[in-house]
């Protein structure tokens, strides 16, 4: 399983592919998540998702976009969003991240290119698909990036980040071509979204009720459950539970705590409730999770040896 390591404001904690160099390109699958469905998060990186193989749900701040094979989108720094499967189909698909620090070599480059699209609040994501202009092209330098990150040759970073540059060119004509919906700003629902988040995050150990959860955003009950359902497709609750999953999928893997214990410390004070829930997410009950868990370090253990 993919693990996806948020902060308690949803952010994402970035894993770069090396240190001090804020870059990471990675192939992953959509079964590798729960549910076959990342968690909703933001980070102040920009994204691109390419569709290698198979078709994908992707939400940006509530928006929904069908993402098909070959078709790409750059979702824009601090966004809400995720990606889910299509009737629970496999999709392959390569992910990159990088931080704007990556571009800040040259400030004035920075300044007339990178910002303006960074910074306006009304450019969430872009796009692309076979019928795009220069589509082909893009998505070709994608190919490359992955490939490049595959292969791994010497030098392989460099032409990367060269193909970055490229890339981001080809971005910046796209947005000029955009309507300019600068001014509109940013829905301040996005924000209250995140505090709802946040305070999720921060409590999911205890026992929250609706209440709370809206409280947290400052809206109504009602407010809370459209918000939810707009932004993550999920009741306030399904939320709740998802993210108390995935910790109790991370404390049977790394912790020796009881399944008992691992049950209470994420809220869950019913103990059947929980293995009922795991099973429906994971497919299996939390002790099969473990062993599996279990088995695949010992593997990994024994494949390094015979490198060595």
């Amino acid at each position: 399983m993919t693990d996806t390591e948020l902060m308690q404001d949803a952010s994402e904690v970035m894993h770069y592919d090396r240190a001090n160099i804020p870059l990471s390109v990675r192939k992953r699958r959509l079964s590798d998540y729960p549910f076959m469905r990342a968690p909703c998060h933001w980070h102040e990186d920009l994204e691109w998702t390419w569709i290698v193989k198979g078709t994908m749900y992707y939400e940006v701040n509530g928006k929904k976009v069908l993402l098909q094979e070959n078709d790409w989108i750059m979702v824009n720094a601090r966004q809400m969003h995720f990606g889910s499967a299509c009737s629970l189909q496999e999709c392959e698909f390569a992910c990159i991240q990088f931080h704007p620090l990556l571009f800040t070599g040259c400030l004035p480059l920075c300044h007339d290119y990178l910002l303006p699209l960074t910074e306006d609040p009304g450019l969430e994501y872009i796009h692309s698909s076979s019928s795009s202009a220069g589509h082909t092209e893009t998505a070709s330098l994608l190919n490359q990036i992955t490939t490049l990150k595959v292969q791994q040759a010497p030098g392989y970073e460099l032409e990367i980040i060269g193909l970055m540059h490229i890339l981001w060119s080809r971005i910046y004509r796209c947005a000029a071509r955009l309507p300019h919906s600068h001014v509109m700003g940013q829905n301040p629902d996005i924000s209250i979204q995140k505090a709802m988040v946040s305070y999720i995050h921060s409590h999911y150990s205890e026992k929250i009720t609706l209440d709370e959860i809206a409280a947290a955003g400052n809206v109504c009950r009602s407010k809370c459950c459209l918000i939810f359902k707009h932004y993550l497709q999920q009741t306030p609750i399904d939320f709740l539970n998802a993210y108390r999953l995935r910790i109790s999928s991370h404390l049977l893997q790394h912790t020796d705590l009881s399944v008992t214990q691992i049950a209470l410390s994420c809220g869950f004070h019913h103990l059947g409730y929980f293995s009922g829930l795991f099973q429906r997410c994971y497919g299996c009950t939390p002790r099969q999770y473990r062993g599996r868990g279990q088995k695949e370090n010992m593997a990994g253990h024994t494949a390094d040896k015979e490198q060595i």
